[in-house]
């Protein structure tokens, strides 16, 4: 697996991790997205815990908005305690509605990115 070369000054990543952290990046406020989701857009669908490590070694650094992504079931994966409370806030300030357990309704906040023919989300 050889890494993406950046434009310099900037970080270079394995490709998939490269994918993952621009589609995290794109999505919109208001919106979420699953980690299986996000692994089948960034071209790998069996690879959600990778964007699992994406998220928690590459958030702070690349300022992803760690908040939007969710598990598939629609809850919110973290725990009491551990970052529940933080995530399940910042998403409720973002118009978000998130029941008392972290549950999200996927049917009307899930994000549905558009593709283009490279399977890579389109930018805005």
């Amino acid at each position: 697996m050889r890494a993406v070369r950046a434009p310099r000054g900037e970080k270079s990543y394995a490709p998939f991790t490269a994918r993952a952290v621009a589609i995290i990046r794109a999505i919109p406020k208001g919106k979420v997205a699953t980690y299986a989701q996000l692994a089948g857009v960034a071209g790998s669908p069996l690879a959600a815990r990778q964007v699992v490590r994406v998220l928690h070694t590459l958030s702070r650094v690349e300022r992803l908005p760690w908040h939007r992504v969710i598990g598939s079931s629609g809850s919110i994966s973290l725990l009491p305690g551990a970052g529940f409370e933080e995530q399940k806030a910042l998403l409720e300030a973002e118009g978000i509605a998130v029941s008392e357990d972290g549950r999200v309704n996927l049917k009307k906040y899930l994000w549905k990115p558009r593709l283009n023919e490279k399977e890579t989300p389109m930018r805005p």
